[in-house]
C-alpha cells in the first residue's frame, strides 16, 4: 500500500507500511450508526488524504478526528464510552502516527509518534487486528536501536542513579491472625479447601518459574517500558482528596517517584501494560489454578502495580477472584471476609461502595466502633509468593519495600 511519493521511504517506514491491510478498502471502519456521520466522513477523509500522500492535510483531518471523539470519550462516566468511539479515537490515533513518522521527519517524531499510539492503547479500542499494539513494538524498537533523541547537555543517563532505598515497618503478623500458606497445592486441593468455600491463602513455589523473577528490576523496566506513557496515580491512596493521575512515560515515572529523594509517592497501577508491552508479558505466567474459573484465559485481566514504599490500597473489594503475585519487595495484606462488610463501613456513594471509608492501621473507632470487633487475616508478601484473594474478599495492601506486583482476576 502507498502511503507516500516514492523514495522517501526507509527501515522504519516500510516495516510501518507492512503492518497497514493491503488493500484501501480494509482500511476503513465499520463504526455502525454510534458515531455521527460528520466524523465518519472525516475518518474516511483522513484515510484518503494519508493513502494519497498528503500528509499534512491528513495530520489536520486525523487531530479533528481526535478532538471530537475525546469529546465523546470525557463526556461521562467512563462505561457509558461506547466502543465505537473508542475505536474512532483509535483510528485517529493510527493514522496520526503514521503522519507522524513519513519521511522526511523531525528528530523528536517517533517518540512524539509512540506517545500517540498509547494513547490510542490507553483510551482507544482494538481496530484492524490489534494494530497500534504491533505499530508501538515498531516504534519502541526504532527508539530502542539506538535512534533515540539526542539528550539535552549535561542531563543525567538515568542507569547512573539508584532507586531509593525505602522500608516502611511492617507489623508483627505473628500477633495476628496469619493467612495460611501451602507450596504448590494441587488443583483439586485449592479447589476444595480454599475456592470453594472462599478462603484466602499463600501460594509458594507456584512462580518460581517465571522469568520475571530473576530478570525484573528498576533496571530492566525502564529498559523494556521507558520510552511507553502510562497512566500514573500520585498520592498514598487513591481516597485521598490530593490523590489524582496523570500521564508520563516509565522512565519519567521512575526518576521522579522510584530514585527521587523527594518523597512524592506516585504508583503505576496499570491494567493494559502488558497488553502495551508484550516483553513485560513474557515474562510472566498465568497460575493453574486459573483454570478452575468458568471463563477463557483470555477474558483473565492482568494487572500491574509499581511504586514506591508507602503506597497503598486502601481497604476495598474486588468482583472477580484475584491471584495476587508479588515480583518485586513486599507487601503488608490484610483481609476482611465479606459477611463483615457492615463492620468495615463502606463509602455511601456509588462511586466507593467497594472502599472503606476505615484507615485500617490508624482507625477511628469512635467514629467506626464496630471495625475493632471485625476478625482479619494477614500477611506479608514477599517476592515469589501468590496470594489468592477470594471474589468479594475485602482487602487492604501497603507496600514495604519499592515492589512490583502482578494480579489476575478470572471469574
Amino acid at each position: 500500500m502507498a502511503g507516500g511519493p516514492e523514495g522517501l521511504r526507509d527501515a522504519l517506514w516500510d516495516a510501518l507500511l507492512a503492518l497497514l491491510p493491503p488493500t484501501k478498502e480494509e482500511l476503513k471502519l465499520d463504526l455502525g450508526e454510534e458515531v455521527d456521520r460528520g466524523t465518519v466522513l472525516l475518518l474516511q477523509q483522513a484515510a484518503e488524504l494519508f493513502l494519497g500522500g498528503r500528509r499534512g492535510e491528513c495530520l489536520q483531518a486525523s487531530e479533528a478526528v481526535l478532538d471530537h471523539a475525546w469529546e465523546k470519550l470525557n463526556a461521562g462516566p467512563w462505561q457509558d464510552v461506547g466502543k465505537a468511539w473508542r475505536q474512532a479515537y483509535a483510528f485517529g490515533c493510527l493514522l496520526k502516527t503514521l503522519c507522524l513518522c513519513q519521511p522526511p521527519r523531525e528528530a523528536t517524531a517517533v517518540s512524539a509518534a509512540l506517545r500517540v499510539c498509547d494513547m490510542g492503547l490507553l483510551m482507544g479500542a482494538a481496530i484492524l487486528g490489534d494494530i497500534l499494539i504491533r505499530v508501538a513494538a515498531v516504534l519502541q524498537a526504532h527508539l530502542v536501536s539506538g535512534k533515540r533523541p539526542d539528550r539535552s547537555p549535561g542531563q543525567e543517563l538515568p542507569s547512573t542513579k539508584k532507586a531509593r532505598c525505602d522500608h516502611d515497618a511492617a507489623p508483627d503478623v505473628q500477633l495476628e491472625r496469619a493467612v495460611p500458606r501451602l507450596r504448590c497445592p494441587s488443583l483439586q486441593h485449592f479447589q476444595k479447601h480454599f475456592l470453594v468455600p472462599g478462603r484466602p491463602v499463600v501460594l509458594e513455589g507456584v512462580a518460581d518459574h517465571w522469568p520475571c523473577m530473576k530478570k525484573w528490576s528498576v533496571d530492566y523496566v525502564r529498559e523494556v517500558a521507558g520510552c511507553r506513557t502510562v497512566p500514573v496515580e500520585v498520592g498514598s491512596r487513591y481516597t485521598d482528596k490530593n490523590w489524582s493521575q496523570t500521564l508520563m512515560t516509565v522512565s519519567e515515572f521512575i526518576s521522579k517517584y522510584i530514585e527521587s529523594e523527594v518523597r512524592d509517592v506516585g504508583y503505576l497501577a496499570q491494567h493494559q501494560l502488558f497488553d502495551q508491552i508484550p516483553e513485560l508479558k513474557h515474562d510472566i505466567g498465568v497460575p493453574d489454578y486459573c483454570c478452575l474459573g468458568s471463563g477463557e484465559e483470555e477474558e483473565i485481566t492482568i494487572n500491574a502495580w509499581f511504586g514506591p514504599a508507602g503506597t497503598v490500597s486502601p481497604l476495598h473489594q474486588d468482583p472477580q477472584q484475584n491471584f495476587l503475585a508479588q515480583v518485586m519487595g513486599r507487601k503488608y495484606i490484610r483481609l476482611y471476609s465479606p459477611q463483615d462488610s457492615e463492620a468495615l463501613y463502606p463509602h455511601e456513594t456509588h462511586l466507593l461502595h467497594n472502599t472503606s471509608q476505615v484507615d485500617v492501621e490508624n482507625p477511628d473507632l469512635e467514629k467506626f466502633p464496630r471495625f475493632a470487633e471485625a476478625p482479619f487475616l494477614s500477611c506479608v508478601l514477599a517476592p515469589g509468593e501468590i496470594l489468592f484473594i477470594p471474589v468479594k474478599h475485602w482487602h487492604y495492601v501497603r507496600a514495604l519495600d519499592l515492589s512490583f506486583s502482578v494480579s489476575f482476576w478470572w471469574s
